[in-house]
């Protein structure tokens, strides 16, 4: 899978020829001009574009084996049987303090508190009448003011009992949009048609995990095995669409596909070794309750598999961009030569991403970690707590992956221009 430039295969490249002049006409030097070709050797093309299609059908294998069918799905709606989603405008917000009798209400030392915060609004649905609904504390204390949008869960009067509006959430239709649109644009804008393809294989990733992964997950399918078999089809879209059919996209695809790999394996053992069970949270403990029959082990390792798809993606498209550019700075430049120069740039690569990533992790565990803070539990079992040792489960399994991701694609990039005779010119793409 390769995209050739058969340009004269004479042009010996920037290392040979000093200095560029102000009127120099040659391609590649002053004004701006196409960047020089790379030469790529056929057979290990050849080679490559070979594991890209077997990777390729063996996604789609995987995809068609494990598609899920309607009858294959649990029916959670049963707890919502007849509720509807309504949206209404905040008249009034005011505090109160009610009994507390809920388990999360509970205090450090195991006893329920008299009294919890538990604040009200009177809220106009669709703008018609007005009904008072009780608002989370966080809610209330993040500032919900009257004017606001929310978006509550009506259920209809039933035996004798009358219809009831209980809070769902926030309505933040026309700001999310803002934000995205912001993105979009901005994106579109300095990234052009990169940036253009790389909002639709954004989509494309949406789109599969939504009507693929999701549906084959609750229908109890191999989490495994629907993972990879998703990431291997969409990053075969994605990259190829976002940076061109070239050798070097392709190193970076294989690449992205072996640390995948390593993911799979490492994930496996280190979720069965550690005993998570994926009940970490209330959203995954409701999603147990509702179904059944779903096994939360097979969330986490799916949830691992695709948290390390775009870390993957970013450092093996770099790693081949670098060889890439490594060798148009010195055409002489061999295989031994190349892949020592790029692991420089990958091990600085490694180091920054993996920190990036535990960071990265850590926020997202931050309101976690601030309760077991609270509790005043000691270091070790804060470590070794589920929803904890998830994110270092996390860490350590992407971290993993990159540290086999980055010399793999380091090789395959310099074995595909580090050879010697017989070869075909690949222009660099402009980016």
């Amino acid at each position: 899978m390769e995209r050739a430039d058969d340009r004269d295969a004479s042009h010996p490249g920037p290392a040979h020829l000093g200095p560029a002049r102000a009127d120099d006409p040659r391609p590649g030097h002053a004004h701006g001009g196409p960047p020089p070709a790379v030469p790529t050797a056929p057979g290990v093309r050849r080679l490559l574009t070979a594991l890209v299609l077997l990777a390729l059908l063996a996604s789609g294998a995987g995809i068609a084996a494990t598609w899920p069918t309607a009858a294959d799905l649990p029916d959670a709606s049963v707890a919502y049987t007849g509720a509807r989603t309504v949206r209404a405008e905040v008249v009034a917000v005011r505090p109160r303090e009610c009994r507390g009798e809920l388990a999360e209400e509970r205090l450090p030392d195991g006893t329920l508190p008299e009294v919890v915060p538990c604040p009200e609004a009177d809220v106009r649905v669709d703008g018609g009448a007005v009904t008072t609904v009780t608002v989370p504390q966080a809610v209330f204390a993040g500032g919900l003011r009257a004017g606001d949008g929310v978006v509550l869960l009506e259920f209809p009067a039933a035996a004798g009992q009358p219809g009831t509006y209980v809070w769902q959430d926030v309505d933040r239709r026309w700001p999310l949009a803002v934000v995205v649109g912001v993105f979009v644009l901005l994106t579109v804008l300095v990234g052009r048609r990169r940036g253009a393809a790389a909002l639709l294989g954004l989509g494309l990733g949406g789109a599969a995990v939504v009507w693929y992964v999701l549906p084959a997950l609750l229908a109890g399918r191999d989490p495994v095995v629907v993972s990879l078999s998703a990431a291997t089809a969409v990053m075969g879209v994605v990259l190829y669409a976002a940076h061109g059919v070239s050798t070097r996209t392709t190193a970076a695809y294989l690449g992205t596909l072996a640390g995948l790999a390593v993911t799979a394996g490492f994930a496996v053992l280190a979720v069965g070794a550690t005993g998570l069970r994926g009940l970490s949270d209330e959203e995954s403990y409701t999603v147990s309750v509702l179904t059944g029959a779903v096994d939360l082990r097979g969330v986490v390792l799916a949830g691992t598999l695709v948290a390390a798809l775009g870390l993957l993606n970013d450092v093996t498209i770099t790693q081949a961009s670098a060889v890439w550019e490594l060798r148009a700075a010195d055409p002489r430049a061999g295989f031994r030569t190349l892949l020592t120069a790029g692991m420089r740039v990958g091990r600085d690569h490694l180091a920054s991403t993996v920190y990036t990533v535990a960071f990265a992790y850590a926020g997202a565990a931050l309101p976690s970690l601030l309760l077991l803070r609270l509790y005043a539990q000691p270091a070790g079992e804060v470590l070794t707590s589920s929803v904890i040792a998830e994110e270092l489960v996390r860490t350590a399994v992407g971290g993993s992956a990159l540290a086999v991701t980055v010399p793999v694609t380091t090789a395959l990039a310099a074995a595909a221009i580090g050879g010697r005779g017989g070869r075909r010119r690949e222009a660099l793409t402009p980016r």
